[in-house]
């Protein structure tokens, strides 16, 4: 027989002989201890009263032989009660042993000790905590790896595009029109993955930066001006008729990441807009809230969960993002400033047509 495979056997020996006596070995030992401790608390007592009586009665000596089946009656008695006093330990032993075997259930010491229970409640409390622990871990592995292999997709677009542009200028005989051609590729390329590189960065660092920004007294309709007049040449090559209305309290945020939330929500309504399409941001106040609304006439963003367009690279599809140049992180991006101002976004398609994308921040005074 091979060595592993005796190994083997051993250590499954060995845990069914703890798995079978442990819990008995547990009980035994409290029943004794508690047995023995309250014989010797009996023998002394019963020792001094014979003594005391020994002295002032002149009681024979014969009379200390009655200690000895009073130690006996005494240690069962004591044995019987331990048990008692041992046996919800055991139980929560057996459960526990159980549950760390895969069996999913509360805790219940049977209702002997007020103690006992109170610790199987704590048990079953814990192991929530535990399993709800565990549940967030394993999401946030998913989420993860899901990133990472979206990250990994979206660099291999232009990467692959970069690559065989610049294998195709290695060609001596290639016309100057198409090298002007592959060259104008490369650079637009570059530029995505610059803008890629980019976004990633700006959401890691609102994650680690939230409780860090530099705050002051901001009024977003002065900021939905200065981006329309920043976007202006963009938005001149779609022809867009972009209109400003209505007014909102201030705010208290981060003029620069403010600035930034409203130019992605512009600039992806300007992407899907036609030539010639209508880009609305209306301002309001709602119950304490500074509200910033971009809306367009597009095709909206059709029967999807408003949800998933906040999440990283997601695209529906109605995206013309990635011909446009676009990272899909835009949106992500405009989430986590939102909620790093302590707001919220949401996004809705409108009757008439069209996308509608509300920002509510808490408004100051």
């Amino acid at each position: 027989m091979k060595l592993d495979s005796k190994f083997e056997e051993f250590r499954s020996s060995a845990f069914k002989t703890a798995k079978s006596d442990a819990p008995r070995k547990t009980g035994a030992q409290l029943q004794t201890y508690f047995a023995i401790l309250t014989t010797l608390q009996a023998l002394l007592i019963g020792s001094v009263a014979m003594m005391v009586c020994f002295v002032r009665y002149e009681v024979p000596l014969e009379a200390f032989l009655v200690l000895i089946p009073l130690s006996a009656l005494v240690f069962i008695v004591s044995m019987l009660i331990g048990h008692y006093l041992a046996e919800p330990l055991a139980i929560l032993y057996q459960q526990t042993r159980r549950h760390h075997m895969g069996d999913k259930f509360e805790f219940v010491a049977k209702g002997h000790l007020v103690e006992a229970d109170n610790l199987a409640d704590t048990f079953t409390s814990l192991t929530e905590t535990l399993n709800a622990t565990q549940g967030d871990l394993n999401l946030r592995g998913s989420r993860q790896e899901t990133f990472i292999s979206d990250v990994a997709h979206e660099l291999r677009t232009p990467l692959t595009a970069i690559s065989g542009n610049a294998e195709m200028l290695l060609d001596p005989d290639l016309p100057p029109d198409m090298h002007e051609r592959f060259v104008k590729t490369i650079i637009n390329e570059s530029g995505r993955l610059s803008r890629l590189t980019t976004d990633l960065l700006s959401i890691e660092r609102m994650k680690n930066t939230t409780k860090q920004l530099r705050i002051s007294r901001v009024n977003l309709g002065d900021i939905a001006r200065d981006v329309v007049s920043n976007l202006s040449p963009i938005l001149s090559e779609q022809e867009a008729n972009v209109e400003i209305i209505g007014e909102a309290p201030d705010v208290l945020g981060s003029r620069d990441k403010l600035t930034q939330m409203v130019t992605n929500l512009v600039d992806n309504a300007g992407h899907f807009i036609e030539k010639g399409g209508k880009i609305t941001i209306e301002l309001a106040s709602v119950k304490d809230n500074a509200v910033i609304a971009v809306k367009d006439n597009g095709p909206g963003f059709g029967n999807v969960d408003p949800k998933l367009l906040f999440e990283r690279f997601y695209r529906t599809d109605f995206s013309r993002n990635r011909n446009k140049g676009g990272s899909g992180l835009g949106l992500a991006i405009v989430k986590s400033i939102v909620e790093a101002h302590d707001g919220t976004v949401e996004a809705l398609n409108l009757p008439e047509g069209g996308a509608c994308f509300i920002v509510a921040i808490p408004s100051i005074d």
